[in-house]
């Protein structure tokens, strides 16, 4: 059988156990923090000179000149071009579907005037420009690249930016011909803490940004904490998580796939079912235990499950549904007999996928919503990365004289008494024009 934590939720001690297996702070090794405020400083004060010196160090490439960062738009093209057509379709596929969630998600402006002629209203309007992180070498993530960067599109984005590293000049075909797909406008060739601090403040070369978006390990992660303020960011994300709330009527296998599809991320994933039939719960485990010989990162999904992952038996499913919202996870899926039902009782999570066929995996890739996802129980308060996430609102007020004496006579008393005497003054000229 798999080593993975076995819970049961009439434990004495569930509670604490399961709240250890949540824990999860993703930036806070301070060593980290150190260097990426050093890197963050020296990119700030020295611009191109310092991006190159660390895309040698870090990258292990050397760079003539700051202009060689740039990826030109035709290597994009060429990259489409030449993988497979099956890649291509798929790429081309679920960007379609992707572009078409998010067309529904578009906030438009508004306006109503009341009865004394004032207008009152929100007007919405897009981001200038965005900067896309996408990991790069042997990690191949094109599908982060549709899923940040069609949002950006859709919301209307000026000029979308990507940065991706290229260790040893190592360039990924299919993370290119995704920006080609997506028409991203400008990519340059660096990563790490190095390339948040130049779409941050920008550098001779790396125009700066108004919001950075995109996944990248702990300093990437900690750069983005540290330039929030300059520059808006997505999110802190932390590793990939999903929960799984079986009745102990799907197959097995799938569910054990459906868990190793997130183990199988990085060691720090995490993987949990809760179910109230302690026998399916021995199914799985031991379809787990056959299935993980084939899997190519088998010793990542070990590690994952091992220190993280957990097969949990419930009382019952409301239990689940309970321990569901405290767990408030990234991916959540509802394999049971009525998931629309159960879903509504859902509050916190990221993405929840109902019925037995809708496996997280599709959700990853191609179903439309976005994979971009908040993790470590911060969907308690967060949602998906969307179109709204790359448009601002802005309040519109434009009073008629009558409402201009109307509010001006409460805006008065209200300033008055904050002790607020030009903002009282303000008010009253108004008023008293008349």
């Amino acid at each position: 059988m798999p080593d993975i934590h076995r819970l049961d939720s009439r434990d004495a001690d569930f509670g604490a156990r399961l709240d250890a297996l949540l824990a999860w702070e993703s930036v806070a090794d301070e060593a980290v923090s150190r260097s990426v405020k050093e890197i963050l400083a020296a990119v700030r004060r020295d611009g191109d000179a310092a991006v190159l010196e660390y895309t040698q160090r870090f990258d292990r490439l050397e760079l003539a000149a700051a202009s060689d960062l740039e990826i030109p738009l035709q290597r994009l093209q060429q990259a489409l071009n030449a993988i497979p057509s099956e890649q291509r379709k798929a790429l081309e596929f679920s960007a379609e579907r992707i572009e078409h969630y998010a067309q529904s998600q578009k906030l438009e402006s508004w306006s109503y005037t009341e009865n004394d002629g004032t207008v009152l209203g929100q007007q919405v309007s897009p981001l200038d420009r965005v900067g896309l992180y996408v990991p790069g070498g042997k990690a191949a993530y094109p599908s982060s690249v549709l899923m940040n960067a069609i949002p950006a599109k859709v919301a209307g984005v000026g000029e979308l930016i990507m940065v991706v590293p290229t260790p040893g000049g190592e360039v990924n075909d299919l993370v290119l011909a995704a920006a080609a797909v997506v028409g991203v406008d400008r990519v340059f060739r660096v990563g790490g803490a190095q390339a948040v601090a130049a779409l941050a403040y920008g550098t001779q070369t790396i125009p700066a940004v108004d919001k950075i978006v995109g996944p990248g390990n702990i300093y990437v992660a900690a750069a983005k904490r540290e330039v929030f303020g300059t520059v808006g960011i997505d999110m802190i994300a932390g590793p990939s998580e999903i929960l799984v709330i079986c009745d102990g009527k799907t197959d097995p296998r799938w569910i054990a796939a459906d868990l190793f599809s997130q183990a199988e991320h990085d060691e720090d994933a995490q993987a949990i079912l809760l179910c109230p039939d302690a026998n399916y719960i021995e199914q799985v485990a031991a379809a787990m235990d056959v299935l993980l010989a084939q899997m190519p990162r088998a010793e990542i999904i070990r590690t994952s499950l091992r220190t993280r992952g957990a097969l949990i038996k419930v009382r019952d499913l409301d239990e689940a549904v309970k321990l569901a919202n405290h767990i408030a996870p990234e991916h959540l899926e509802l394999s049971v007999a009525d998931p629309e039902a159960m879903a509504k009782k859902i509050h916190h999570a990221g993405a929840i996928f109902l019925g037995r066929y809708t496996a997280e995996a599709l959700g990853d890739y191609c179903a439309g919503p976005n994979h971009v996802l908040p993790t470590s129980r911060t969907a308690r308060f967060a949602s998906p990365l969307g179109v709204y996430d790359f448009q601002k609102r802005a309040s519109l007020i434009h009073c008629s004289p009558e409402g201009a004496r109307t509010l001006g006579g409460t805006a008065f008393v209200l300033a008055k008494g904050e002790g607020l005497e030009a903002h009282a003054l303000s008010a009253h000229y108004r008023i008293a024009e008349e």
